[in-house]
């Protein structure tokens, strides 16, 4: 693999929100939230993955490959909730992008964030994606692995949640493992999944 993972930096985050942007296109929520128009969703997906980069970032839990091609962001334990300052400062773009939906988006969130509250302390993997023309070359898993490693030393659990159904056999193949569903009202469903941290070989 030439694009190793590497631990992004704020000189990467704009490079970052860009692939970010690219690597959720298809996916059903954010194209339920923003809109089916490619450039619309570009314009306010770029943005979104620019703020929430910036703030996982403050974690120093986000991987990033050499070319930019993508990331990983993290949340360390009990570092998961989101901060109503956090929420307040990107309120303008959310009612913006979302219009109608947003009330429906924050009863999602809230019935995801009542899921996520039940598990014991964890990892939480809040993003992960790749541009398309970098996927299926193993980028994905080089930015899982450094925390994924760091769960197993410190005997903690990883978790997450999919918004999209075609990518749970790859978070299986990492050890995660289904635990529920939240469905967003008159919206899809995102799949929440756990990972036991594993012994060593």
């Amino acid at each position: 693999m030439s694009d190793r993972a590497r631990v992004a930096t704020a000189e990467d985050l704009g490079d970052i929100a860009e692939s970010l942007a690219r690597a959720f296109l298809d996916d059903p929520l954010m194209g339920w939230l923003f809109g089916d128009d490619p450039a619309r969703a570009i314009r306010y997906t770029r943005r979104y993955f620019l703020s929430e980069s910036a703030r996982h970032l403050k974690h120093q839990h986000v991987y990033t490959t050499n070319g930019l091609s993508g990331a990983a962001c993290w949340d360390p334990p009990g570092r998961w909730r989101t901060k109503t300052s956090d929420i307040l400062k990107l309120a303008p773009l959310i009612i913006r992008g979302t219009g109608w939906r947003m009330t429906h988006a924050l009863g999602g969130l809230a019935r995801a964030e009542r899921m996520h509250a039940a598990f014991p302390d964890h990892y939480y993997l809040a993003i992960l994606g790749v541009r398309p023309d970098h996927q299926h070359q193993g980028m994905g898993t080089a930015m899982l692995t450094p925390i994924l490693q760091r769960c197993d030393r410190e005997a903690l659990g990883a978790y997450l949640e999919s918004s999209k159904e075609s990518n749970i056999p790859f978070y299986r193949r990492h050890g995660f493992e289904l635990k529920g569903e939240v469905v967003f009202p008159r919206g899809p469903k995102i799949w929440a999944m756990w990972r036991d941290p594993q012994p060593p070989e």
